[in-house]
């Protein structure tokens, strides 16, 4: 598929009854008057129906630790091509993403890059795979697709990093073309997602539950607790419940600490939350719960739930001590970990954060 500076033709619109247009893309089902833009602001309303402004067009470009994403259970150590392009379709008041996400695209895209170009800048820098990330990739959908059927020819896995806001039918497609996922379930009440992300919880709740009993694509969550809003230990119970009865106990759970950022001010995670909230969750039967944001080697290991042996060792996003096997089994007891292992053992990227160039 080919781009203009004035993007592409996007999928998944309708036309109403009056004549305007709709996209079906996510659930806010934007209606909208030729030359108008969605929420997102990168989605535009044409006589011909939606057009994707940011097709091939980019916020930046960096090879990053795959735990940064996060993905624990997901190749290992491995370094992973990252990029965004400009907007989003949630509203986040505590967006540590911000200056990309609610960016205007011509104040955020700086550069441009067809899937063939970030193929071949995975393959020079030796990554394994391309993250969609710092904005949600959902609204660019159509780049990402094809992103990743370039990528799948070439052995290069791809990773979607998103909130999940996105509507039934290009969900199946999206996910279908993704071999991962850290889809982020920001809390566990309407309120929550109305007031916060002027969005709705239930169809994050159906994205995640959808992709991980229905697709290959492999899922990991996270949920940035922030003091006074969705730290309390009743709604962690109610969060981790859930996942254990809607996707198994072998989802990995990622607790990460908020700071305070764009327009809100509550005080800093403190880290004695992500430990109970860790706590919690291991009481309710899930497998694989981590600590992220802060310096806990304990909570950012993985552990092998039945001998308890500490089968990847992490400080942060470096890997010290390996107890798999080539299979993905604890090398004590012989127990499956879940996950997508390379038999080879782990990648040695580290820590290390390199901005690339792709021209």
């Amino acid at each position: 598929m080919s781009a203009t500076h004035t993007g592409i033709p996007g999928r998944w619109w309708s036309r109403t009854e009056d004549g305007k247009i709709r996209c079906d893309l996510c659930p806010r089902a934007c209606t909208m008057n030729p030359g108008q833009r969605g929420f997102c602001y990168v989605r535009r309303a044409t006589e011909e129906g939606v057009r994707l402004e940011t097709w091939g067009r980019s916020s930046g470009f960096c090879v990053d630790p795959i735990e940064k994403k996060p993905l624990n259970h997901f190749l290992p150590g491995t370094p992973i091509l990252s990029f965004g392009t400009a907007g989003c379709n949630l509203g986040c008041r505590f967006c540590q993403n911000w200056d990309i996400s609610k960016a205007k695209q011509d104040d955020a895209l700086m550069d441009s890059a067809t899937p063939e170009d970030l193929v071949a800048a995975a393959k020079r820098t030796g990554s394994r795979s391309i993250a969609f990330t710092y904005n949600d990739p959902v609204i660019f959908a159509e780049y990402a697709i094809d992103v990743a059927k370039a990528c799948r020819p070439e052995g290069i896995r791809t990773v979607a990093v998103t909130a999940g806001y996105i509507s039934p039918e290009p969900r199946q497609e999206f996910y279908a073309h993704m071999d991962a996922a850290n889809i982020d379930l920001k809390a566990f009440t309407e309120d929550f997602y109305h007031r916060l992300c002027f969005a709705h919880l239930q169809p994050v709740l159906e994205t995640i539950e959808e992709v991980v009993t229905t697709t290959d694509c492999w899922v990991e969550l996270t949920t940035l607790l922030i003091p006074g809003e969705n730290d309390s230990n009743a709604e962690i119970e109610r969060l981790s419940t859930w996942v254990a009865d809607h996707l198994g106990p072998d989802v990995p759970l990622h607790f990460t600490a908020y700071h305070p950022d764009f327009k809100l001010t509550n005080p800093a995670t403190p880290h004695t939350t992500l430990r109970k909230a860790r706590e919690i969750a291991k009481k309710h039967g899930l497998h694989h719960v981590y600590t992220g944001n802060v310096h806990d080697p304990e909570g950012q290991s993985t552990w092998c739930p039945s001998c308890g042996e500490r089968v990847i060792e992490r400080d942060g996003y470096t890997i010290g001590a390996w107890r798999l096997t080539a299979e993905g089994a604890c090398a004590r007891c012989g127990t499956a970990i879940a996950g997508r292992w390379d038999p080879d053992g782990p990648g040695r990227w580290g820590a290390r954060r390199m901005p690339v160039r792709i021209h």
